[in-house]
């Protein structure tokens, strides 16, 4: 297995070689670093980049610079990440949820309930337990350089609100492809579909699912409310956004390059967060306006009908290990 991964490894790199002027070549003394995502340029995340790439020629003084794609304009969220791993692309973002498969360590972050509050959340995210998540991912070719805020996600329906887990019996509820979230929701008694993110506006239309779960910025961006009238704020998991550099690239770079990067990467962090907040407050304001019934139930019956998911991982040391380290953090 080893040997077929180093084989593997080799090809990719001569591919990137090849390519390797398109994504992360210098052109009159100047490199530039391609970064592609699926948002639109109203998103939090897609103006924290632009301020990321400012950063990155104000402290490289014009020698490295970085091309921001949005709107799948390179391709989609999948895609992005194929091209990551071969090199033919420098950056993308994606839900640290997608990461599981590549990550085991990123499972905790979707946990329902794992984290008390918003302070607790970045302070997972920006100390050492962060670092060690965004690390992970380097044996698939994926480093992480930061966490983004992507609010706590809740359930939203077409028939009726939510108002306990027995409400969501029988529903099938959209999901995205994480093993953490399908579990969640078949905790709460939903079947979880798991459909990609384009496809859904269709699917709630046609009947395919009941519903789905989201946060308000995405609800509302992706027009989802004008579906479902039903927004129950139970905010069940705090699933963050994550920047990933292709360790293809990162590996090509000078310490210099990397300090620059890194240090953008972390400075962009604060603004985006600010950015997300004002969004949260303006997406719900605005599904309310255009007819949708907001209601928060309690949190109780939610987090008590998935805690059995926290057990479930005494068998793996290394994930149960890092749930404990994270519930004990202040």
């Amino acid at each position: 297995m080893k040997i077929k991964n180093i084989l593997i490894k080799a090809f990719l790199i001569s591919t990137v070689l090849l390519g390797m002027q398109s994504c992360g070549g210098k052109q009159g003394g100047v490199r530039t670093l391609k970064l592609a995502h699926t948002l639109n340029t109203q998103h939090s995340v897609h103006k924290a980049m632009l301020l990321m790439a400012e950063k990155v020629k104000e402290k490289s003084g014009g020698k490295l610079e970085l091309e921001v794609y949005h709107s799948a304009q390179l391709g989609t969220e999948s895609q992005c990440l194929e091209l990551l791993q071969i090199g033919s692309l420098a950056m993308t973002k994606v839900s640290a949820a997608v990461m599981e498969s590549f990550a085991p360590s990123y499972k905790v972050l979707g946990l329902p309930y794992i984290f008390k509050n918003k302070e607790h959340m970045f302070n997972v995210q920006d100390g050492p337990i962060g670092k060690k998540i965004l690390q992970d991912g380097e044996e698939a070719w994926l480093r992480g350089l930061c966490f983004f805020d992507a609010g706590s996600r809740s359930f939203y329906t077409k028939s009726n609100p939510i108002e306990s887990p027995d409400d969501l019996k029988g529903l099938k509820i959209r999901v995205m492809k994480s093993i953490t979230a399908n579990k969640m929701v078949s905790a709460m008694g939903a079947a979880p579909m798991p459909i990609s993110f384009g496809e859904l506006y269709t699917a709630l239309q046609q009947g395919v699912v009941d519903g789905a779960e989201n946060n308000p910025p995405s609800f509302y961006l992706s027009k989802h409310y004008e579906v479902c009238k039903y927004y129950s704020i139970d905010e069940h998991s705090s699933v963050p956004d994550v920047l990933l550099i292709s360790t293809v690239i990162w590996d090509r770079l000078s310490d210099e390059e990397k300090t620059w990067i890194q240090e953008a990467a972390n400075e962009c962090v604060p603004a985006q967060r600010k950015f997300w907040e004002e969004s949260e407050a303006e997406s719900l304001k605005a599904v309310q306006e255009a007819g949708v019934k907001v209601n928060y139930p309690k949190k109780e019956p939610f987090s008590e009908r998935v805690s059995d998911m926290y057990d479930s991982y005494k068998s793996d040391p290394k994930i149960y290990n890092l749930i404990q380290e994270i519930r004990a953090l202040d």
